[in-house]
């Protein structure tokens, strides 16, 4: 079960909001709120709302309890940006952009993730298959060595 948050035209740059992302998207939701408040960013707080209404739509919904779940995805897309002037040397005008972001959070129950690492295990299953082909390689090589050696003497 996914849960969708979305807030778009945030006077922002996704540059900065993106940063304050990177430090809360490995805690979970309610971790999330809890730190947030303490990132000196304006974007924190904005971040901070969308959070806030995504947890709220889980508990709406009466899916999920705000303890068992997890972020899937923090997007932080651009947004369209506002063409401004400032006044330059000379009486010239020196152009700047307004970005604006928008902000996607969608979270997931702990159970569905673990449903899908379903991935993961076949990943780890592959990976011991091809260690157990190095080590018939090795063996292969060691009994050439082996009868080369023996053929020597």
């Amino acid at each position: 079960m996914e849960i969708k948050a979305t807030q778009k035209y945030i006077l922002t740059s996704p540059k900065k909001i993106r940063e304050v992302a990177g430090m809360v998207k490995r805690l979970t939701p309610v971790q999330a709120l809890e730190r947030l408040p303490f990132i000196n960013k304006r974007s924190a707080n904005e971040l901070k709302k969308v959070i806030a209404v995504a947890i709220a739509n889980a508990k709406e919904r009466g899916e999920a309890d705000a303890n068992n779940l997890i972020f899937k995805e923090i997007l932080i897309n651009e947004g369209p940006r506002l063409k401004r002037w400032r006044a330059g040397a000379r009486g010239r005008a020196k152009p700047y952009k307004r970005r604006m972001s928008h902000i996607r959070v969608v979270l997931t129950t702990k159970d569905v993730r673990q449903s899908e690492g379903v991935e993961t295990n076949v990943k780890k299953k592959i990976t011991q298959a091809a260690k157990s082909k190095i080590k018939n390689q090795n063996a292969n090589i060691q009994s050439k060595n082996v009868k080369s050696d023996a053929k020597e003497s």
